[in-house]
């Protein structure tokens, strides 16, 4: 159990510390938002060439978690839809395989906005 907390914290580690390295070495260039969109984006491609699975196997949470574990989800649901429903169910399977994780993430914000009241 040990060895697994420590294997998921060591990749989520890394990840997070590659997009810190890349926003604190490229000032006004690489924005946050680039981050997030290259890790999505990196996570789909990294998956679609089979490479990220093996990351999973060994990082489990550290490798699903971050944003790039999301573009993974999205290419793995896409390319489970196109298997099962032809062309139309890239985008339908990748839908499909994120709708939790989004749906959770809308209602949680939406929570915690009433019950704290944002400012700005």
């Amino acid at each position: 159990m040990l060895e697994n907390i420590f294997n998921a914290f060591f990749i989520g580690g890394i990840i997070c510390v590659i997009g810190q390295l890349i926003m604190d070495l490229t000032p006004f260039v690489i924005t946050p938002a680039h981050i997030l969109v290259g890790y999505v984006t990196t996570g789909a491609v990294i998956s679609a060439l089979g490479y990220y699975e093996p990351l999973v196997k060994l990082g489990g949470a550290g490798a699903t978690i971050p944003l790039s574990g999301f573009g993974h989800s999205l290419a793995q649901g896409a390319i489970e839809g196109v298997k099962t429903k032809g062309l139309l169910g890239a985008i339908g399977g990748g839908l499909e395989a994120t709708s939790v994780g989004i749906v959770a993430a809308i209602v949680l914000g939406f929570s915690m906005a009433t019950i704290f009241n944002p400012k700005g």
